[in-house]
């Protein structure tokens, strides 16, 4: 399964650099046009750029960065849009999440969709900012605002981030999340203890790159830093925006909806000064200390075995 998830995400990265020759099933390509007729199945469609149409079946994703979406058929997982423009028509049954990031979502009445439905418009901020040429639009405003921007720019990559994560694991996202809940204090301690010791390595590459020799072990550290805390971060969101929802007495929702109902709070406590760097000091201890704690969510750690009951992926 982790291997599966591990290809489609390949395939996504491999789609948005320029396109591969389809497989089976598959449509990922720069076309202008992708159409999938009524009675076609697909079983992922992707694209840069170009405009996509479903009419047919499309057994797991729909993914376009630019161009537009409509969809009037029937999709079986997540449609995604990042600077897109997404039109679910009056036929269009999504059965997952339907996300639009930075582009404009239109749900005409009849379409439906059984997940989340996430939208982040940007237009607005953009079209402020940017008002009368960068240079004026830009320098013409404060400092508080320029940095809520580059708030907003890191909130939006976190999103991605997350959603990415979610959608490729969020078996080992809810373990891991179980993991925190049963032993708080040894995944803070082990976090704690893993930021000291990662701390020195890197501080001795960066000796040892004086002589070339430590330049690809910096290089190695930086990108296992980068994946340990981003899969960190997303547990802790999943479980921060479960909690709420729990207290909230809402529906049980899926891991991407609680992820993104806990990236909100973290986001609005990181505003507050002195606190917000705290809190989001402390976040990086956990998040180190459940990822190697767990072997990134699996069910075994390295010390020893564990039996969590059976992680359940909560239906959309």
């Amino acid at each position: 399964m982790i291997r599966k998830r591990a290809l489609v995400l390949a395939l996504i990265l491999a789609a948005l650099a320029g396109g591969l020759p389809s497989a089976a099933g598959q449509s990922m390509t720069m076309k202008k046009i992708i159409r999938v007729e009524a009675g076609e199945i697909q079983e992922n469609v992707m694209t840069l750029g170009g405009h996509i149409v479903i009419e047919g079946t499309v057994k797991s994703s729909v993914i376009a960065v630019g161009g537009t979406i409509e969809v009037a058929g029937e999709v079986g997982e997540a449609v995604v849009g990042i600077g897109s423009a997404v039109t679910l028509r009056p036929t269009a049954v999504i059965k997952g999440d339907v996300v639009s990031i930075g582009g404009k979502l239109v749900k005409e009445a009849g379409s439906a969709v059984e997940g989340d439905t996430v939208d982040f418009d940007f237009g607005e901020v953009g079209a402020r900012l940017f008002k009368g040429g960068f240079a004026e639009g830009v320098f013409s405003i404060s400092l508080i605002p320029l940095l809520l921007v580059f708030k907003l720019i890191a909130v939006f990559v976190w999103f991605l981030l997350a959603f990415f994560t979610a959608a490729l694991f969020p078996r080992q996202i809810i373990s891991a999340s179980h993991e925190i809940r049963a032993r708080f204090w040894p995944v803070f301690w082990t976090g704690l203890l893993s930021i000291i010791v990662f701390s020195a390595l890197v501080l001795l590459a960066a000796l040892l790159s004086l002589a070339l020799i430590g330049i690809p072990i910096l290089f190695a550290l930086f990108v296992a830093g980068v994946i340990i805390k981003v899969f960190g971060r997303v547990v802790l969101f999943y479980l921060i925006g479960e909690s709420l929802l729990g207290a909230l007495r809402t529906k049980k929702a899926s891991v991407l909806g609680a992820a993104s109902v806990g990236l909100v709070a973290v986001s609005l406590a990181g505003f507050i000064p002195v606190l917000g760097f705290l809190f989001t000091f402390v976040l990086n201890i956990i998040g180190w200390g459940v990822v190697l704690r767990t072997k990134f969510g699996q069910m075994d750690g390295w010390f020893h075995h564990r039996n969590h009951p059976k992680a359940q992926t909560p239906a959309p």
